[in-house]
């Protein structure tokens, strides 16, 4: 038995041979290893660091990139066009609370609280609504050249001799009666107003709008004069669609050398591109001095098409 080897030997051997180590000895020769893994360490931290940081800023970054989420708000306004007589009477309504309460105007005795004239039954009568109340808050009658026909004048024949003018009635629009309530004249109603009046006109192939733009006269008419002719020649319309107040302010009686701005109507009519075609006509009635105001389609600025036709 003695010449089978011992397989524990290598074992009693290293047994044998193990002695205690050195703790200092031992310590002293792991420093540099420790040195060495410690700052193999620090680097790989600094470097996960490093990443989380870029990760957050690439992050942010495409958080700004990224469009916001926008939800849909409600519409504000409503357009649209009466098509009952309770509509009408919600125009007319507001007509007389803007006219009659609010300005002045001494309007023809009939139901009361409202304002109703004989050319409301021949036109179209345009309502913008406020979307929370319901309320009818600005509106715009039209009567369209074969309501014209009908009834046999324009409203603006009863103020301006419109002879030179008579070549366009087939092809023209008159526009009046506009209004907004008080509550909401930060200019984003008459926008809608003018939408669905650009909308009516393409929509029925016309190409001229006409009406009486109204000047507050509280002053005696002295603004009036001055904001007529304060108007430059660009403003003005030609001789040939010139048209003559029948009953005239007399301008050589006022202070016509006021320096006044025009009112919001008027200076929004300008910019569209609409042209002043008469002198100011007094409408003793209201207590306005009137310009016969034309605007054709073909002629509005291209910077508020968008906003009138729908155009880019």
């Amino acid at each position: 038995m003695s010449d089978i080897p011992n397989p524990f030997s290598a074992l009693d051997n290293l047994l044998n041979s193990y002695q205690k180590p050195n703790l200092a000895e031992w310590k002293s020769k792991m420093a540099p290893l420790k040195k060495f893994l410690s700052s193999k360490l620090d680097q790989r931290k600094k470097v996960i660091l490093a990443n989380q940081d870029q990760e957050v800023l690439s992050s942010n970054k495409r958080d700004e990139e990224s469009p916001a989420i926008v939800r849909p708000k409600k519409t504000a306004f409503s357009i649209q066009w009466a098509h009952h007589d309770d509509e009408i009477k919600e125009a007319q309504r507001l007509r007389y609370k803007v006219f009659a309460e609010e300005m002045g105007a001494r309007l023809p005795e009939t139901e009361s609280g409202l304002d109703i004239d004989e050319f409301d039954q021949y036109c179209d009568h345009l309502l913008v609504r406020d979307q929370e109340t319901l309320k009818v808050i600005g509106t715009y009658r039209v009567l369209p050249p074969h309501k014209a026909r009908e009834i046999g004048r324009l409203y603006s024949d009863s103020e301006f001799d419109l002879t030179r003018l008579n070549h366009l009635r087939p092809k023209l629009v008159e526009v009046g009666r506009s209004c907004v309530h008080v509550d909401y004249r930060s200019g984003a109603v008459i926008m809608s107003l003018w939408s669905g009046l650009g909308q009516y006109m393409q929509q029925n192939n016309y190409e001229i709008m006409l009406g009486c733009a109204s000047i507050p006269m509280a002053d005696g008419g002295h603004y009036a004069a001055s904001l007529y002719n304060s108007l430059t020649n660009d403003q003005l319309a030609p001789p040939e669609n010139h048209a003559f107040p029948k009953l005239s302010l007399p301008l050589e009686r006022l202070n016509g050398s006021l320096s006044v701005e025009a009112p919001p109507l008027i200076k929004g009519y300008l910019k569209l591109g609409a042209k002043i075609c008469s002198a100011p006509a007094w409408d003793p009635d209201f207590n306005t001095a009137d310009l016969l105001t034309m605007l054709r389609l073909s002629e509005i600025n291209p910077r508020y098409a968008k906003h009138f036709l729908n155009k880019n």
